[in-house]
């Protein structure tokens, strides 16, 4: 918001929230009937019927950018600034898509009222030259006097600032300003349509092809990673003029003063407004690199529709906790199935996003597996292929650490990590599994005072490790299932002190329950009144259970100076990360120069030092519950 909002800021549809899409109902349901019904050829208006196939593709077109914009962002290549993105920007910029249901109302509204606005042609190449002229002439010019009124303290304070909240941009910050704004600019760049509308001349092709122009243009101009090649300009200098850059614009983002035309420089240059550092920007622009990172988080897919949930998918859901109770995502289960052969087509790692803290550049690479495929023993192979490639990559690259994060989780797929170690015993880049400081969380989270708890779920290193840790502190662990119970005692047969601490026990009423996979619903429903779930893996138990509490999957808080982080993990709520991410980060921190991955050996004397180092580095404990 600006900071001294004026008047018809808001959108008119902010309250119905995402059901403000209902407004086009109507009009699209009434000219789909009408061109696919109707026998009378005049009731059949070919371009009213493309009026809502059009808006999709400009939803589409709009977030291909953005997806490409944060990937190559991530990477490093050509990016312009290194300033991150935070939470606010993310929620400011969520209703891109308001300009386009604008256009779309006031699209149904012409064709509905204007006689002309019916039965348009394909193709007349005269509206075409109009469009063309129209927008270089009259739009340029006065969008560039629009632009600097917009940018006195008046109006700017009350409208314009608005847009200038957001300093690194986005293809999407282009379209973020206030309902006002908005209606300036329709009314400008509907010159040259509503001209050959009323001219007689305009068609399909006219109209569609500058509305793709327009987003097109907007939306390079406002990505943070520079695409136009120098070979352009090189072959036709008067080009710089006529196009701008995304490193052109971004100065206007970042001096505010500069630069304020809109696709062409050329009234900057007439007008004195040019930036002086805009060619020099643009160059040192194009000769960056990709980004090499010290820290490596290796990640994998969880669900089908956690796809979308990535920082490269939507935006306003990345933002936001995982959740499975986004109705409109069963509606894309088409693009659902298309995403997922697309990444068994492609089968390779991929950058997620980038960070920065302290003097680390940290990268999320993720394996293009789903979660349900690891537990498919035909993938194992497959699979484990995949994370050696990310781990022999990282080794290539250069980097420090890489945390295994999901995906070393299971004895059987790869001997919780040791098996890449063994097949390449002269790694340099450490790999890093994160289970002493995810046992060092869980025993924290545990209420002081406890003398039991009871341990369920699946077996993993970690709840091994929980098991001895909490024995030796005295705490009584009790397990319901007797192969369970013989597994864990044989792991603590070393020490008999320990070994009477577990028992098998014939009820469920401990009031800590600490809880892994495979938890059954049935389990559940058997614990107490006010029973604490507290999970020791990183997949969070259904909350079945109102009258219990659950506690976060183990996790801390990251101090603010971590940069970039405007994404939730997974299921983790805002500025909290994972504990086997966050390992990763410290034992690189420390400069500790041995792998942290295998057998349990090594994590009961790893436990206090990594969570004191933790905390030393200023990550935090989450204190309050799910």
């Amino acid at each position: 918001m600006a900071s001294k909002p004026g008047i018809l800021s808001d959108w008119p549809w902010k309250p119905l929230g995402s059901f403000k899409y209902m407004i086009l109902a109507p009009w699209a349901i009434q000219n789909t009937y009408s061109y696919m019904f109707k026998a009378d050829e005049k009731e059949r208006d070919l371009f009213h019927f493309l009026i809502l196939p059009l808006l999709l593709l400009r939803f589409l077109h709009n977030q291909i950018w953005i997806t490409l914009s944060r990937y190559r962002t991530t990477k490093g290549n050509n990016r312009i600034l290194d300033r991150g993105l935070e939470f606010d920007q993310v929620d400011r910029e969520r209703n891109w898509d308001d300009q386009i249901l604008l256009n779309g109302i006031l699209l149904y509204v012409v064709s509905k009222t204007v006689k002309r606005a019916s039965n348009l042609p394909l193709w007349r190449a005269d509206g075409v030259v109009i469009t063309i002229l129209l927008h270089v002439g009259p739009v340029e010019f006065l969008y560039y006097w629009l632009h600097r009124a917009l940018h006195h303290h008046f109006l700017y304070s009350r409208y314009h600032s608005h847009h200038h909240s957001s300093i690194v941009t986005e293809p999407i910050t282009s379209v973020i300003h206030p309902f006002a704004e908005h209606l300036a600019y329709f009314v400008l760049f509907a010159t040259p349509i509503l001209t050959t509308l009323f001219t007689g001349t305009v068609s399909i092709a006219s109209y569609t092809g500058y509305i793709t122009f327009i987003d097109f243009m907007n939306n390079m101009g406002h990505c943070n990673f520079e695409l136009v090649p120098i070979w352009l300009f090189s072959i036709f200098p008067p080009l710089k003029y006529l196009m701008y850059t995304p490193s052109f614009h971004s100065l206007h983002h970042t001096q505010f003063r500069t630069n304020y035309s809109l696709f062409m420089p050329i009234y900057d240059y007439i007008y004195g407004t040019m930036d002086k550092s805009s060619d020099s920007l643009y160059e040192t622009s194009l000769k960056r690199e990709e980004e090499v990172p010290d820290v490596v988080h290796l990640t994998h897919l969880t669900t089908p529709e956690s796809i979308y949930h990535l920082r490269l998918g939507f935006a306003s859901l990345a933002s936001k906790p995982h959740t499975s109770s986004i109705w409109y995502l069963w509606l894309m289960w088409p693009v659902t199935m298309w995403t997922m052969m697309l990444a068994w087509i492609y089968g390779r790692t991929f950058v997620v996003e980038r960070h920065r803290f302290d003097k680390l550049r940290l990268q999320t690479w993720s394996i293009p597996k789903y979660k349900f495929q690891y537990s498919l023993q035909w993938q194992n192979q497959f699979i484990n292929g995949l994370i050696e490639e990310a781990i022999l990559e990282a080794e290539e690259k250069g980097v420090k650490v890489l945390s295994l994060g999901l995906l070393n989780q299971s004895e059987e797929l790869n001997r919780y990590g040791r098996l890449y170690v063994e097949k390449n015993p002269k790694l340099k880049v450490k790999l890093v599994d994160g289970s002493s400081l995810a046992v060092a969380v869980v025993l924290n989270n545990i209420p002081k005072g406890t003398t039991q708890v009871l341990l369920r779920g699946k077996l993993t290193k970690v709840a091994y490790a929980l098991a001895l840790a909490l024995c030796q502190k005295g705490i009584q662990v009790a397990t319901v299932n007797e192969d369970e119970y013989l597994k864990l005692n044989k792991s603590l047969t070393a020490n008999l002190s320990c070994a009477s601490k577990l028992v098998l026990s014939k009820c469920s009423s401990q009031k800590i329950w600490l809880v892994g996979d495979e938890l059954s619903d049935e389990e559940q429903l058997k614990a107490s009144k006010g029973t604490t779930f507290i999970p020791f893996s990183q997949f969070p138990p259904k909350k079945l259970r109102k009258d219990c509490f659950y506690h976060y999957t183990p996790a801390m808080v990251p101090p603010t100076s971590l940069e970039n982080l405007h994404s939730c993990e997974n299921w983790l709520p805002r500025r909290v990360m994972s504990a086997w991410r966050i390992a990763g980060m410290v034992h690189a921190l420390e400069g500790w120069n041995e792998h942290e991955c295998g057998n349990n050996d090594t994590i009961s004397n790893n436990i206090e030092k990594i969570w004191e180092a933790a905390l030393q580095h200023g990550f935090q404990p989450i204190m309050n519950f799910n």
